[in-house]
């Protein structure tokens, strides 16, 4: 969670800003993904960095605050994604699940700069980056602090984070 002085800095409560980032993604998934049962569950050990058979979704922010919002799915749970999105039957992680998870990081980052600008104008967001495979690390080379946030939807974990790192 951001410390004290973070918060303060952005000018949020960070019970908030993690209950708002909650909210969307909850409202992104059930308008945008076609799926109505996301709910937020209690994050159980640090922030992963490895991942296994799982499909990454990231958009970076940079300006007044930088950093990046990342979404985390399993390989079968980014083809549900990917499927309910996009009203097809999707059977492999290929360019229709690495699009659909791109573009749900992009619309979460989107909601979530929203709540510390004013206007969206000192923030902008890079075009996402998806990554894919058997096993990968990921890693934050700044000093960052982080809001990482678990869902469940159908039984299914899958993690939303964000890193924000101060000029």
């Amino acid at each position: 969670m951001l410390s004290e002085a973070t918060c303060q800095w952005l000018g949020i409560d960070g019970d908030e800003l993690k209950k708002l980032i909650c909210q969307d993604v909850k409202e992104i998934f059930l308008t945008m993904v076609n799926v109505g049962d996301v709910e937020p569950v209690a994050m159980s050990g640090p922030v992963e960095t490895r991942f296994t058979d799982c499909v990454t979704a990231m958009v970076g922010f940079a300006g007044y605050f930088n950093g990046v919002v990342s979404v985390h799915a399993s390989d079968q749970l980014a083809m549900k994604f990917t499927s309910q999105m996009l009203g097809i039957d999707v059977d492999e992680v290929g360019e229709d699940v690495i699009d659909a998870l791109g573009e749900i990081a992009n619309m979460i980052g989107g909601s979530f700069k929203h709540h510390l600008s004013r206007g969206g104008e000192e923030v902008k967001l890079s075009t996402p980056s998806v990554i894919t495979g058997k096993e990968y690390f990921i890693n934050a080379v700044a000093q960052t602090e982080a809001i990482p946030l678990s869902f469940k939807t159908g039984g299914t974990e899958f993690v939303v984070s964000v890193l924000i790192q101060r000029d």
